[in-house]
């Protein structure tokens, strides 16, 4: 029998409440409007980010499908992830972005890659942006749940919907999807990644 997890005074286990805090700082941080933001010499808002191909063991990836407020019709599936916070290594905001994001816990040492990069130019808070990325990979076993508590509120306004998608599902969809190759990348990594990082390069999405 395993022992009981720590319990704070008030009777709540302690690595709950951390999780709670984590969230909680989360929701703070997006009062501040992504302060990983600065406008780079194109003149456009530039940032890096870190993304995560999420595959579960019936080799589906975790995405999550948004949609564009200006053009109600117009809905996109792209994987988890956001921006680097100042400070922060890549592989340690894609384990954050997983948690906040979804509630699934990852350690730096599970993701392998990064295993794409690309940098992608698109319409964000009615300006154009460019955002540089890079993909890692990692497997996860889960239970079905998914968690929503730390979105931020911008996240909460697009954001319709997170799924485990298999890519036969990638390719019949009539939503967008990012990046394009998503569902040939996801194939190419369901027997193990060869070691070769994927760069896509410029992409307007």
């Amino acid at each position: 029998m395993e022992p009981d997890a720590p319990v704070e005074p008030g009777g709540q286990p302690v690595d709950q409440r951390d999780d709670q805090r984590e969230l909680q700082d989360a929701q703070e941080r997006s009062l501040q409007l992504d302060a990983g933001w600065t406008v780079g010499p194109t003149g456009l808002r530039t940032r890096s980010a870190a993304r995560v191909i999420l595959v579960d063991e019936q080799d589906r990836v975790l995405l999550v499908r948004g949609h564009d407020a200006d053009e109600p019709t117009r809905h996109w599936w792209f994987t988890v992830g956001g921006g680097i916070d100042p400070g922060e290594t890549s592989r340690e905001a894609a384990v954050r972005e997983v948690f906040e994001e979804s509630g699934l816990r990852l350690s730096v040492e599970e993701l392998v890659g990064p295993v794409v990069t690309r940098s992608a130019i698109f319409d964000f808070a009615r300006e154009s942006c460019l955002q540089h990325e890079e993909f890692f990979y990692a497997r996860v076993t889960h239970d079905g749940t998914l968690v929503r508590d730390g979105w931020t509120e911008i996240e909460a306004g697009f954001i319709d919907e997170m799924a485990w998608t298999t890519t036969a599902d990638l390719r019949s969809t009539e939503d967008e999807v990012f990046p394009r190759e998503l569902a040939d990348i996801v194939d190419g990594l369901l027997g193990g990644w060869d070691g070769v990082v994927r760069a896509i390069g410029l992409e307007r999405d």
